[in-house]
């Protein structure tokens, strides 16, 4: 049964003060808004271009800061391991996105991307020895048997009527998570013990200089309508710059275990947003295995626990 380890109740999910509850759904609203910005951005720039602008924003943003922090002496000393990390945390799982969202929706695509935790546990277990429990495991098999499923009655190698190619953008949205995976054990078994902020703004760094050549190859010959800038403004300042801010101060307030269980919020602002703003539809189907996968994430990560 479980044991009382439910979101916003018991020892794990202690109560939030307002201002924390807030900056909680404030980071779930910013990063759901993601998912419409890429879509608005390389429907005109194109994915490596939407990604390296989103980088390259991001980290213009963030430098002052951490220049303002005085950090920019660890940064010298531990720029190797930080700008890889940047490569695999942010340029790669980026661009695989925007690519996906060329092809799929922005609610398909943010139900995908909860599966981190779920990649993020195999890889721990793999690379770094973290072997998880009964109740994880099960989480695991349950999450991605909701990815199976979902997979399944979405993926499709055949174009469609508008000759889209579904199952590119999902297998896009899979490497991506993995990538955030493998970023993840990376950080903890090499970045351990140093500054978020610094490796943040060090992280896009690597991944706007990752970046750069791809998008002066594939910058679009037709000038993007400001529509499409705007939106990579949101994306770098917003959704990247601001979002991180936010979520070092939810991780010093809550921990990392629990701040993390802010991924299983982004679907359900994301959803909203395609379906209100962008005239989405969500089947039922959908839902339903977007539930499963929430789920078996909810136990992969340990925020809800059952006694096996």
């Amino acid at each position: 049964m479980v044991s009382g380890q439910l979101p916003f109740l018991g020892s794990y999910f202690a109560p939030m003060s307002t201002a924390v509850a807030l900056d909680f759904i404030l980071l779930a609203a910013i990063w759901g808004a993601s998912f419409l910005f890429m879509r608005l951005g390389t429907l005109e720039f194109g994915p490596l271009p939407t990604a390296g602008v989103r980088v390259g924003i991001a980290a213009l943003a963030l430098l002052p800061v951490m220049l303002a922090r005085g950090l920019w002496p660890q940064l010298r000393q531990h720029w190797r391991p930080v700008l890889f990390c940047g490569v695999i945390n942010s340029a790669i799982p980026f661009a695989l996105f925007s690519f996906a969202l060329l092809s799929i929706s922005t609610s398909l695509s943010s139900i995908l991307n909860a599966t981190v935790p779920l990649f993020g546990a195999l890889v721990a277990w793999q690379w770094l020895g973290d072997k998880p429990g009964a109740s994880r495991t099960l989480g695991l098999v349950i999450g991605f048997i909701g990815v199976a499923l979902l997979a399944g009655g979405k993926a499709s190698f055949k174009p469609d009527a508008s000759g889209v190619v579904t199952a590119w953008g999902i297998l896009a949205c899979l490497l991506a998570t993995l990538s955030y995976a493998v970023a993840a054990s990376y950080t903890r078994r090499y970045l351990s013990g140093l500054n978020p902020l610094m490796s943040a703004t060090g992280s896009q760094i690597g991944a706007a200089l990752g970046l750069a050549l791809p998008t002066l190859w594939l910058w679009p010959a037709q000038p993007p309508s400001a529509t499409a800038w705007g939106a990579l403004l949101g994306l770098g300042v917003l959704c990247t710059a601001v979002a991180y801010v936010l979520y070092f101060r939810l991780i010093e307030r809550l921990g990392p275990a629990r701040a993390v269980t802010v991924t299983f919020a982004v679907p359900v602002f994301a959803v909203f947003y395609g379906v209100t703003l962008l005239g989405e539809t969500v089947t039922p189907w959908t839902l339903f295995c977007g539930a499963i996968v929430l789920c078996g994430t909810a136990l992969a990560t340990g925020a809800v626990k059952l006694r096996i």
